[in-house]
């Protein structure tokens, strides 16, 4: 065998040009037909090797690039050897629905947070569908809607800072305001408040509080166009590298992440034992402690759940808001501004549903122009703005990626073998015209209510009938909306992302007009997994708040 195996070596020391590119050629030949996926069209490099998703992400607009796709090859397009893409409808609920037994891919370990060397799975990075239901029990009644009037206070305090601060800093400031950084410091002061009853700092100092922002910007840079997440193992060698993390559990380095400390030092402000190295990391049942926050809701489920709900759990959910708490938020934020501004007739539309309901004394509040979450449900244009502006600019620019269970399934009418990773895009199915109408690259408000006169036009007898029809038309379409997930990870934190979107949009547009600081300059976008927006500059000046055209009573008459 000695000789055999010699002979061999002596072969292919001799030949290792020619036998490494007949290694190559058959490992990339395996990749394109060893799974069965080659039936799927795509691009060809992509069927054989994940590099080409590699650079496609880099640079930094694959959206666009899923799109183009989709409308030359159809409902499923293949991105590397192992993944697919879906635009046809039937395939979210097999990919995303209740029990189907698809799990997230590790692009989502890759976004764990790291603190003094281990990494944190969170409900939206962990890929164990077992652990994210027990853990989601614990958690998920303090975001339940009906939580939302306990929050709303620490979203009034904050918004009414956010209205004076805009005011002092921004109006009749020539320089302008760098309209997404300032959504973003306001989305982080009001996770704060309200997952620790305290504000971060970032509005009343208008700066990146520990380079916070900044550092965000980096890691989700790093997640997508830096590749990693793409190619997943790439990331044991950076910041999950074993031996960096060894170094770290003791203490001869630092690799816990900027916003993860964040986090511990606001619970360490409340909870000296963090800060102090003593005892349990969290208080015990007969200590004081507020009781309508997110960290006290996150404590009262550990007293509950505490053979699951670990003391770094607790730590994991704070973190976790912090991290996830702002970004997405702000982005669809940015978006509801922007696109009101370059559609001036959809903002004088919405301008006028805010004045008609101020002159009716719709408004608790004529003081500050504070809209209240109860009363943002009772403005529909409003509601078809918000909307409209998730539909044209989710957050998410990537598959949102699932592995099919052993055995594969039927995605849309087509087999797929398992561990198989498949997914959709929202920047996909958000311009599905089938759904959503021919013009799904212009903003029109209005797809997202009855249309009045059609129904009005319909003949007597089947006016109901149109109706019914228009309703179903936007039941369909609420449907296909993917700017939260689906299925049983959706974001936990929808709600509360809703009511600070739902509040400040209205309370800004009584407040102030805004405008473009140059109208012709368009803002760039950088798909990092959250699409962020840059170059979104405004001006702001004072309107004058509309009053009410009777005096409100007061709550004693």
């Amino acid at each position: 065998m000695q000789g055999i195996a010699g002979q061999l070596l002596a072969v292919v020391v001799e030949h290792w040009v020619s036998v490494a590119i007949v290694v190559t050629v058959a490992y990339l030949a395996k990749n394109r037909y060893g799974r069965g996926l080659n039936k799927y069209p795509g691009p060809f490099l992509a069927s054989i090797t994940d590099w080409w998703r590699f650079f496609d992400v880099y640079k930094r607009r694959p959206d666009l690039t899923h799109r183009r796709l989709h409308e030359k090859y159809g409902g499923v397009v293949r991105l590397g050897p192992n993944t697919l893409s879906f635009s046809d409808p039937k395939a979210l609920k097999t990919i995303y629905g209740l029990n189907k037994g698809f799990v997230k891919s590790e692009f989502y370990v890759v976004q764990q947070s790291v603190v003094k060397g281990h990494s944190l799975a969170s409900l939206f990075s962990t890929t164990d569908n077992d652990f994210h239901a027990q853990f989601r029990r614990c958690v998920n009644g303090a975001f339940a809607m009906s939580q939302l009037v306990q929050y709303e206070p620490f979203v009034d305090n904050t918004t009414k800072l956010f209205l004076k601060q805009t005011e002092k800093l921004f109006v009749d400031n020539p320089e302008g305001c760098d309209f997404t950084r300032w959504l973003q410091f306001y989305a982080f002061d009001v996770i704060g408040e309200i997952t620790y009853t305290k504000r971060h700092g970032f509005i009343e100092k208008n700066e990146d509080i520990d380079g916070i922002v900044a550092y965000l910007s980096w890691l989700f840079l790093y997640v997508a166009p830096f590749k990693i997440g793409q190619i997943p193992i790439l990331d044991r060698l950076f910041l999950k590298n074993p031996i960096y993390l060894k170094l770290s559990q003791y203490g001869f380095i630092d690799s816990t992440f900027p916003v993860a400390k964040f986090a511990r030092a606001r619970m360490a402000e409340r909870l000296p034992d963090i800060a102090e190295g003593k005892g349990p990391i969290l208080p015990t049942k007969a200590e004081k402690r507020p009781t309508v926050d997110l960290l006290s809701k996150f404590l009262a489920a550990k007293e509950a759940r505490p053979e699951f709900m670990t003391d770094t759990l607790v730590q994991t959910m704070a973190v976790s808001m912090a991290f996830a708490g702002s970004e997405t938020t702000a982005i669809s934020l940015s978006a509801v501004f922007y696109f009101l501004l370059r559609n001036p007739d959809a903002l004088a539309s919405l301008y006028k549903e805010l004045d008609e309901a101020a002159r009716n004394g719709k408004f608790s509040d004529y003081d500050t122009g504070l809209v209240t979450w109860h009363e943002s449900q009772k403005l529909p244009y409003l509601d078809a703005c918000v909307k409209e502006a998730f539909r044209l600019h989710p957050a998410p620019g990537l598959p949102m990626e699932r592995i099919v269970p052993a055995g594969g399934t039927e995605i849309a009418g087509r087999f797929v073998p398992g561990g198989t990773i498949v997914g959709c895009s929202a920047w996909v199915m958000h311009h599905n015209k089938d759904v959503f109408g021919e013009d799904t690259d212009a903003f029109r408000p209005e797809r997202w209510l009855v249309d009045e006169d059609k129904v009005a036009a319909a003949k007597n007898g089947t006016r109901a009938e149109e109706r019914e029809r228009e309703e179903q038309r936007i039941k369909e379409m609420n449907g296909m909306m993917l700017q939260f997930g689906m299925g049983s990870r959706t974001c936990i934190g929808k709600n509360i992302s809703l009511l600070e979107i739902y509040k400040v949009v209205p309370s800004l547009l009584r407040r102030f007009k805004i405008e473009f600081l140059d109208p012709k300059q368009e803002w760039e976008l950088i798909n990092a997994w959250f699409v962020k927006q840059k170059n979104f500059w405004t001006t702001f000046e004072v309107r004058e708040l509309v009053q009410p055209d009777a005096p409100l009573l007061s709550k004693d008459e």
